[in-house]
C-alpha cells in the first residue's frame, strides 16, 4: 500500500479478534420438579431416593482439581432447580449429566433448559501489544512464526491466570445467571468496530464491575459455537440487590448501552446437597 512501510502494513493486517484464554468447562442445568408424582410416593420411597441423591450430589459438590458442582433453588416460573457444574472438559460434563440422570431422583426432574460454555478471559489490552510486537519482528499474520509467538504468550498467560481459568464455585447465598450477545444489527455492529475501540469500551465496562468487587463475584464463560448466545455470566453474592445495582449501572456504559443484548435471567438460592430433602419435601 502506497505510503506505508512493510512494518505498518503488517500491523494493519493484524487480526481484529482479541486473544482469549479458556479454562473450566461449564454446564448449567435448569430443572422442573415433578412434584405431583413425587407426592404420590410413599415416605419410605422418598427417603430412599433422597439418601441416594444426597450421597452422589454431596460428592459432586466437593471441589476436586477444578471439578465441582453446586445446586440452587430457582425463584420464579422458569424452573425449580439449577445445577451448576465446573469440569475439566466436555467429556467430564457429559459424565456429570449422565450421573445425575441415572439417579432415581432424575425420574422426577424434567429439563427446562440448559447452557453450555467454557470459562473465558478476553485479552484485549495484551492482544494489541502482542500483535504489534510480532509485526515489529517482521512476522506475517498467521504465519508459522506468528502462530508460535502467539502460543508462547498464551502459555505464559494461562500459567499466570490459572486461578481465574479454573475457579472455585463461590459459596455465596445467591446466584444470578444470564446469557448475552454483542449486537450485530443494522445501525451498530460490535464485530465491525476496530479492536482499539472495543478495547477502550471494554476497559470502561470493566471499571464498573471492579467497583462491586467486594460485593459480587463474576465468572464469564464463552459459548460461541456451543450454545444459542455468545457468553454466559454468573454473578454470586450474599445480597441479591447487588445484581440489580451492578447490571443497572452497566446499562449506562457504552459497550452495554449500544451493543449488549441479554437473554433470560435466572436467580437462585444455594442449597447444599445434604439439605435437598428439605427443599423437595414440603
Amino acid at each position: 500500500m502506497k505510503g506505508m512501510t512493510s512494518e505498518t502494513a503488517t500491523a494493519a493486517a493484524a487480526p481484529a479478534l482479541p486473544l482469549t484464554l479458556e479454562g473450566a468447562s461449564v454446564l448449567h442445568q435448569m430443572m422442573r420438579f415433578r412434584r405431583a408424582a413425587w407426592r404420590a410416593l410413599s415416605a419410605n420411597s422418598r427417603a430412599e431416593i433422597l439418601a441416594e441423591a444426597a450421597a452422589v450430589l454431596s460428592r459432586m459438590e466437593t471441589h476436586a482439581d477444578g471439578r465441582e458442582s453446586a445446586f440452587y433453588s430457582l425463584l420464579g416460573h422458569k424452573g425449580d432447580l439449577l445445577m451448576l457444574h465446573f469440569r475439566r472438559n466436555f467429556e467430564e460434563l457429559n459424565q456429570a449429566e449422565l450421573e445425575l440422570a441415572r439417579l432415581r431422583l432424575g425420574d422426577y426432574l424434567e429439563p427446562a433448559t440448559s447452557y453450555l460454555s467454557v470459562v473465558e478471559l478476553g485479552l484485549y489490552e495484551s492482544s494489541a501489544k502482542v500483535y504489534a510486537g510480532l509485526a515489529a519482528a517482521g512476522l506475517e499474520p498467521n504465519s508459522e512464526g506468528w502462530k508460535t509467538g502467539i502460543e508462547e504468550v498464551l502459555a505464559r498467560q494461562r500459567a499466570a491466570m490459572a486461578p481465574r481459568l479454573w475457579p472455585r464455585i463461590p459459596e455465596s447465598k445467591y446466584l444470578c445467571f444470564y446469557p448475552m450477545d454483542r449486537r450485530r444489527g443494522e445501525s451498530v455492529n460490535w464485530y465491525r468496530e476496530p479492536m482499539a475501540d472495543r478495547q477502550r469500551m471494554m476497559a470502561e465496562h470493566g471499571l464498573v464491575g471492579r467497583r462491586y468487587a467486594g460485593e459480587v463475584r463474576q465468572i464469564i464463560s464463552g459459548s460461541i459455537g456451543f450454545d444459542d448466545w455468545e457468553w454466559g455470566v454468573d454473578l454470586f453474592a450474599e445480597d441479591p440487590l447487588v445484581f440489580k445495582r451492578l447490571i443497572y449501572e452497566m446499562r449506562f456504559d457504552q459497550v452495554s448501552a449500544l451493543y449488549a443484548l441479554f437473554g433470560s435471567f435466572y436467580v437462585g438460592l444455594r442449597v447444599p446437597a445434604a439439605d435437598l430433602g428439605g427443599l423437595l419435601n414440603f
